[in-house]
Formats: C-alpha cells, sequence, structure tokens
C-alpha cells in the first residue's frame, strides 16, 4: 500500500466582491462587509434581477502583462491574480516545474467573451471574429493560463461541475499530493458571468433574487424566511497546498491541513437539489470518513447557502441527518450572504473563509438573517462573527446536475 502524504495549505489568493487579497477578504468578512450593488457591467434596465456582486476596483494591469490582457476573459483574470496573490502570499522563491501543478475549475467560463463575439458575428460578419475568441472563452484557459505564467508543468487540469467545480478542484489537487503525483498545487475556482445573457438565463429560470432591486444590501439572506433567490456574484479563490514534507523544507507557514475530501450526485434534477439532503450528507460523511474525523469532531461548516429555499431548506436537512444532535452545537454561516454565488469560483472562495476560520478561531457571520424559518433552526452565525475554538471544519458545494463536493479541514500540528 503506497503511503500518503499529508496535505497542508500555505498560500491564499483571494478575488471577491468583498476585497481583493487575503488580508482585505478576511477583514472584510469578520465584520460582515455587503459586496452586492445594482450592476455596473451592462445597463440592467428591464432585467427582473438587476443586482449582483461585481468585484470593485479590479486592476489586471497588477497581475499581468498588459498585452496578454487583451488575449483573456475577465474569469482568466481573476485566476491569475488569484493565482499571483497565493504565489506571494506562500513566499515561494522555487519551483520545482514537474512537481507543480495546476486545478483550477469554472462553471461557465467566459461568457462575456461569447456574448461579445457573438454580437460582432450578427452584426458584422465572421470576417469580424478575434482569433483569440477560443482560446478567450473556453474554461480551461483559467488553468492553461496558470500554467503558463508560473512555468508549472505537473497536473493542469479544469474541472467543470457547475456550482462544486473550485471545491472539486481543490479535493482532485489534494489527491493528487497525496497520491505522489505533485509536490506542490495551486487549486480552486475562478468566474465572471456577469453578462447581459447569464443574468437574463439565471433569471428565466427563477433562481435569481427580483425583490431587492432597490435594496441590494439586504438581498442576499441565506436561511432566511424571506430569502427569494441567490445573487451572482464574480471573482477567484485560489489556495497553494503543498505535501508536508515539501513545505517544511522550505519552512513554509502553514494555515492548516486539508484531511478529507468528499463527492457525489444526487441524481435527481438537473437544477434542484434531491429532497432531504440525503445525498449531500452522504457527501459529507465521505469527507469526514476520508479525514478520520467523527461528526462531534466539527466546529463549523461553511454551508452552500445559497439564499434559495430548495438549497437552504435541504443543506439544514442534510446537516441534520449527519450531525444529530452536535447540528445545534456547531456554527453553519454562508459566504455568499456577502459575495453572492461566485458559481464556479465559491468553492474556492469558501474554502479560503473555512481555512481562515481554523486559523483564527473565528467565524464570519451570515449577514441579513432577520426571520428565522421553520425547521431551519441551526446556527447560522446571525449579522455578527463568533469567536470560538475551530479545530475542524468543513466546507460544502453544490451544483446543478447534482454535484455535491465536501472539504474538510484541522489546525494543523506536526
Amino acid at each position: 500500500m503506497i503511503q500518503e502524504n499529508r496535505v497542508v495549505v500555505t498560500g491564499l489568493g483571494a478575488v471577491s466582491p468583498i476585497g481583493i487579497g487575503k488580508e482585505n477578504f478576511w477583514e472584510a468578512l469578520k465584520a460582515g462587509k455587503n459586496g452586492i450593488s445594482k450592476i455596473t457591467h451592462f445597463d440592467p434596465t428591464g432585467y427582473t434581477s438587476q443586482i449582483a456582486g461585481e468585484v470593485q476596483d479590479f486592476d489586471p494591469v497588477q497581475f499581468i502583462d498588459k498585452k496578454e490582457i487583451k488575449r483573456m476573459d475577465r474569469y482568466t483574470q481573476f485566476a491569475l491574480a488569484a493565482t499571483r496573490l497565493a504565489f506571494d502570499d506562500a513566499q515561494i522563491k522555487n519551483i520545482d516545474s514537474e512537481r507543480t501543478g495546476v486545478i483550477v475549475g469554472a462553471g461557465i467560463g467566459g461568457m462575456n467573451t461569447l456574448h461579445n463575439q457573438y454580437e460582432k458575428l450578427f452584426s458584422k460578419g465572421p470576417s469580424r471574429i478575434s482569433p483569440f475568441f477560443i482560446p478567450m472563452m473556453i474554461a480551461n484557459m483559467a488553468a492553461g493560463n496558470i500554467a503558463i505564467a508560473f512555468k508549472l508543468q505537473g497536473p493542469c487540469e479544469c474541472i467543470v461541475t457547475a456550482c462544486a467545480s473550485g471545491a472539486n478542484s481543490i479535493g482532485d489537487a489534494f489527491r493528487a499530493i497525496q497520491r505522489g503525483e505533485a509536490d506542490m498545487m495551486f487549486a480552486g475556482g475562478s468566474e465572471a458571468a456577469i453578462s447581459p445573457a447569464g443574468v437574463a438565463g439565471f433569471a428565466s429560470m427563477k433562481a435569481l433574487c427580483s425583490d431587492h432591486n432597490d435594496d441590494p444590501a439586504h438581498a442576499s439572506r441565506p436561511f432566511d424566511k424571506n430569502r427569494s433567490g441567490f445573487i451572482m456574484g464574480e471573482g477567484a479563490g485560489i489556495i497553494v497546498l503543498e505535501s508536508l514534507e515539501h513545505a517544511k523544507v522550505r519552512d513554509a507557514h502553514i494555515y492548516a491541513e486539508i484531511v478529507g475530501y468528499g463527492r457525489n450526485d444526487d441524481a435527481y434534477h438537473i437544477t434542484t437539489p434531491a429532497p432531504g439532503g440525503i445525498t449531500q450528507a452522504k457527501c459529507m460523511k465521505l469527507a469526514l470518513d476520508d479525514a478520520g474525523l467523527k461528526p462531534e469532531e466539527i466546529d463549523y461548516i461553511n454551508a452552500h447557502g445559497t439564499s434559495t429555499q430548495f438549497n437552504d431548506k435541504g443543506e439544514t436537512e442534510a446537516i441534520k441527518n449527519l450531525f444529530g444532535e452536535h447540528a445545534y452545537k456547531l456554527a453553519v454561516s454562508s459566504t455568499k450572504s456577502m459575495t453572492g454565488h461566485m458559481l464556479g469560483a465559491a468553492g474556492g472562495i469558501e474554502a479560503i473563509a473555512t481555512i481562515l476560520s481554523v486559523e483564527n478561531d473565528i467565524v464570519h457571520p451570515t449577514i441579513n438573517y432577520e426571520t428565522p424559518d421553520e425547521g431551519l433552526d441551526l446556527n447560522y452565525v446571525p449579522n455578527v462573527a463568533q469567536t470560538f475554538t475551530v479545530n475542524a471544519a468543513i466546507s460544502n458545494s453544490f451544483g446543478f446536475g447534482g454535484h455535491n463536493a465536501c472539504l474538510a479541514f484541522k489546525k494543523f500540528i506536526a
């Protein structure tokens, strides 16, 4: 039997609607900062949902060569920026190219590029389509461009599992290091789908919140009785994973140890989660079993928490199903209450939130929680951060198509 490597987290890179960089993101999380506002990427007049979690003050020139920026969709720019932030945060001096890889997911990919190029096609004809159209649009180009920029010749993949993409990417990178296929991996997700087609498409499914256009600060309200749909977000979350041995050799700062990964599928419906949260509970149990953790050892759950009727009810039921009475002793909070739903990037940015909770013994709040709903009676950390010892935590990500992913982290003990 092959000895599995222990895997630790040594770098964090966040590009989000509430802050760019680990420090800004974490301070905003603790303070319960709202990142939802009126859409500025295009004129949303006439759209049923006119609000989103846009990344503010993002300047790609700080991270990417000017010439290359024009050849990259916004989601790839986010991914490269978050990777640079994670690289710097990990204080990496040298990279063994063949032993370092990247797995970065995207739920959609270059939707803005697709929209812009279709406009050109229909208005000016096929000869005006950019030669960079395809490599700007396809979802794997975030991972590909990261590999090129950082000269990473190890495993390089793009996981596309809708809103579970970022978490699945981190989980698969964890497995690669465990099995000895790499010493270091950059992993997470990126998304930039706040576009006319993106917003219109999700709105037509009745998935988006449409009753808070004049009050965006209170629109995303996971687990609250008056929740009415999710808010689109954008950005990227990338973490650096290393084998413990590799991290020790370079005397890296270790935020936490990643110890478990679970994944399965509801096999029920293309958009609606299976009733009762049974499959999601099984996914969490897979992660705990992989980690060798008992349910009562978990202190915090970073919930998928989308602010939709079906998800929040089903996730609560899943937690109760698995954790029993302990469900009422742990904390459950939703990063999406502040960032909106960052789609394929959600699992990456929420893993960062979970890791920082484990390191700092602080759990960020679920903002806009005002009215309890029947059956949704857990500690959702309403509106104010809570401080307590977080020895172990899990992060949930559930996506269209029934994709479920769960990551387990715990304090690093040498």
